[in-house]
């Protein structure tokens, strides 16, 4: 049984307004764009409103069984079709907080009454956190010490440079939450810092509420500077950058799937010249 991971908060470092991320480095970015990335936020709730017209002007029996079926993965795979699909690894032992509870002690105290925006940072950081320990958890056990440590100053450290946070909707309680990490880039021997981009998922909407950009120093706390990560760090790393890769390919190929069944559906049903709705008894 997998030990409790709770989640911790780790103060922001050196935050800097003039701190430019280096999307432009050496460093192997994916050039593989996701299926979802010219998608409306809201195609999960489109897939489900243009299924529901084509069950709404008339099915036949196989095509009922059809739409079911592409309603019933929605459902279940929601956030590996969202999340996933853009290389997020959404794993039990990859996420950083799964269906974490939105609490009404979070909420802006102002009329507006959405999830405080400071709120956001901290899911952030503290799904950081497990994210982090989950490498020594059941990544890579055999050095559950040092990765431990990355998150206190003994030795080697990972320290928080800059946060930015880009809101997508006013999240409100109550809700439940997902947030998930991945790495901008494939680290290299040299890597003594790295970008990691987050996705914080809404349940009750089914898209990202938020998305967060943190930038990451990796820092030697006896020597007093930056370091490079150590080596089977470096390793473990491009492991899960190889398996981000190959998630946003699996599941991107899922939403494709998904997308053509309901084309498939439109057209078999109302977008066709000879389309006649299905009146039921009124009708007759």
């Amino acid at each position: 049984m997998r030990p409790s991971l709770r989640p911790l908060v780790v103060t922001p470092f050196a935050h800097s307004r003039a701190t430019q991320f280096a999307y432009t480095s050496i460093r192997q970015r994916s050039t593989a764009a996701a299926a979802t990335e010219s998608l409306s936020p809201r195609w999960l709730a489109d897939v489900k409103q243009r299924l529901g017209k084509c069950m709404t002007f008339g099915m036949k029996p196989e095509q009922v069984v059809r739409a079911s079926a592409v309603l019933e993965t929605v459902a279940r795979d929601w956030r590996e079709l969202v999340a996933g699909s853009e290389g997020f690894l959404t794993g039990e032992d990859r996420r950083g907080f799964y269906r974490h509870a939105v609490v009404w002690g979070e909420m802006d105290s102002m009329k507006t009454s959405h999830v405080n925006n400071v709120m956001y940072n901290r899911y952030a950081e503290s799904a950081r956190v497990n994210w982090t320990r989950n490498f020594a958890v059941d990544i890579d056990p055999k050095h559950r010490k040092e990765w431990t440590e990355l998150m206190t100053p003994k030795s080697l450290g990972l320290i928080l440079r800059s946060i930015t946070t880009n809101y997508k909707f006013p999240m409100k309680w109550p809700d439940h939450i997902s947030v998930y990490h991945k790495l901008a880039s494939e680290p290299t021997a040299e890597t003594d810092s790295f970008i990691l981009d987050v996705v914080i998922m809404s349940e009750l909407q089914q898209r990202p509420a938020a998305r967060c950009v943190e930038d990451i120093v990796v820092y030697d706390y006896q020597a007093g500077k930056k370091a490079p990560l150590l080596p089977f760090m470096v390793d473990a790393f491009r492991k899960t950058w190889k398996l981000q890769e190959e998630a946003k390919r699996v599941n991107s190929e899922k939403v494709r799937g998904l997308l053509k069944e309901v084309r498939a559906l439109e057209q078999e049903t109302w977008d066709r010249e000879d389309a006649v709705e299905d009146m039921g008894v009124a009708g007759q």
